[in-house]
Order: C-alpha cells, then structure tokens, then sequence
C-alpha cells in the first residue's frame, strides 16, 4: 500500500489539540481589542479612571459617550456622508467593474489588447498626489462629493479578478444564448451576473469596505469640513484630539449629566465606524474565499 504524503495524512490528536488552540489564540487576539474598546465606550468616568485606559472588567454602563457623540451633529452627519458615499460609490464602482470585466473578457471586443495592457499598466505605474490633484481639480470636482468617488471608482485589482471569472465561464452558454438571438448585455444581465453572484458580492464587499474606511481623498480634496465621512472625522477627534461639538447642545449641557470621559468618546466613534462592517460581513462571508481565489494560478 503506497503511504500517503505528510500532507495528505490524518492530523493526531496531539496535532488537532495544537491548531484548535493556534485558531483559538488568532480569534481570541482579533476579539479581545473589539471588546475593549466597546467596554470602554458604554464605561463611565469612574470606570476608564479605575483602569486608568482602556477597560477590560465591566464596572458600571453608562451611555454617555454616545449622547454626548450625537449631541453636537458633527458625527451624525458624517455618518450620513459616509453612508451616501458608499453607497453610490459601490453601485458606480461596481458597475464600471462588471461591464469592463465582461468586454475585456470576451476575445473579439473592440481594442480588447490595448485596454488590457492599459488597466494591467496601473499595476506598475501608479500617478502621484499632484497629478491626481491637477486632474480632480481641472475637472472641477474640488470640494464635492464626487472627489470621494470618481478618483478611486475601478480598482485594476478587482477588475482583473472578475475578469478571470467571466472567463470561467463556459463559452458554449453564452454561443447559445447568442444563437437564440440575446444581446449582449441581455447576456451579461440574464446569465453571466446570475452565474456570478459570488465573486460580485466579493467585489462589492471590497469596494464598499474600500469607501467606507477612505479618508486621503477626503483630506486632499474637501474643504468644508460639513462634508467630512466618518473616518476623517474619527481621525480629527482621535489622532489630533479636535473638538466634536459645534456649538450645539451636548449632554455635558444638561444638568445633572456628568461630562463622559474623553477616551470613552474616542471609542464610541470607533465603535460606530466599526459596526456597518461587521453587519455586511457574515452575509458575503460564504463568498469570500471562493470569489478571493479566482483567477489564481491553476496547477
């Protein structure tokens, strides 16, 4: 009986006991710095000056960080700033990706080598800050909104990648619906996409993650600070301590309310900044692996 390679061989037990406790260890390290921060968040002042930072044993609740965050409009509105980004970002974004994926992946479409070798060209040169700063700003878009989508809308990343997936694709599928007399984009609508709702939620993912986490852009080219998203919010208050509170009433304003600590605020806004990630994730999660490893070298 031919013995089989290493690899291939049943784990021992004494090998299953050590990676069960290796994965447990790797999630334990990922959990335990999202828990403190989120203790720390809903911590009263007692609590974060008991553990003299962070907070890792529960000591009292209190929700006055959140008030106190909301109070001032500051963080609503970059909520809300974010949320519209993100949103038509990722719809923008992942259409651009889909019908440049679908025409650079059929053979016979009009310059199909020169776009290629075009989008493939971004890999190795990437334009600095003042070229990309010129072209935002002769465009006119300095100060809007669009700055935050248009620059960054197609990642030659996830174009190749979904690239490689169309032409996954059995070619006779898309003969046949071609013969019956389908357009291409009743092609690309009706039986590719349908065909490819694993590595477009993939895709998605990414793009709308991308967006939701982006502040340079934000940096670069806004100047009123009205139309800041969250995370160049969050930079402002945590990093460099910048006030929230613009000249609204807060909770510190009303009477019997004490003031909540400062680094339980920081953690409030990083809490809020967190959860819209961790809400979509498990929904594509069954998609990840398999839309990641597309387009990897077949042995």
């Amino acid at each position: 009986m031919t013995a089989l390679p290493s690899w291939a061989e049943r784990p021992s037990p004494a090998g299953r006991t050590a990676k069960g406790l290796l994965l447990t260890l790797i999630v334990v390290s990922v959990l335990f710095p999202i828990y403190m921060v989120v203790l720390t968040s809903l911590s009263p002042q007692e609590a974060v000056t008991k553990a003299g930072g962070l907070v890792t044993v529960p000591d009292g609740l209190s929700f006055g960080a959140y008030r106190e965050l909301f109070a001032g409009g500051v963080v609503t509105r970059s909520v809300l700033v974010s949320l519209g980004v993100t949103a038509v970002g990722t719809t923008i974004s992942l259409t651009v990706t889909v019908l440049a994926a679908y025409g650079l992946s059929r053979p016979g479409s009009v310059l199909h080598r020169t776009l290629l070798f075009t989008v493939l060209l971004t890999f190795l040169f990437v334009p600095g800050l003042i070229p990309s700063y010129l072209v935002v700003s002769s465009l006119g878009l300095l100060d809007s909104y669009w700055a935050l989508i248009l620059p960054s809308a197609v990642w030659a990343f996830n174009l190749v990648v979904m690239r490689a997936f169309f032409m996954n694709i059995p070619k006779e599928v898309t003969d046949s619906a071609r013969i019956d007399g389908a357009s291409e984009f009743r092609i690309l609508w009706r039986i590719v996409l349908p065909m490819s709702k694993g590595v477009t939620a993939v895709i998605g993912l990414f793009y709308a993650v991308g967006y939701w986490n982006a502040f340079f852009n934000a940096v670069l080219y806004l100047n009123d600070n009205a139309k800041w998203p969250l995370q160049l919010v969050l930079r402002q208050y945590v990093l460099q301590g910048q006030s929230l509170i613009t000249g609204q009433a807060s909770v510190s304003s009303i009477p019997g309310q004490a003031l909540p600590p400062s680094l339980a605020i920081q953690m409030s806004i990083v809490v809020v900044a967190l959860v819209p990630v961790l809400f979509i994730y498990p929904f594509v999660q069954k998609h990840f692996t398999k839309g990641v490893i597309i387009g990897a070298v077949k042995g």
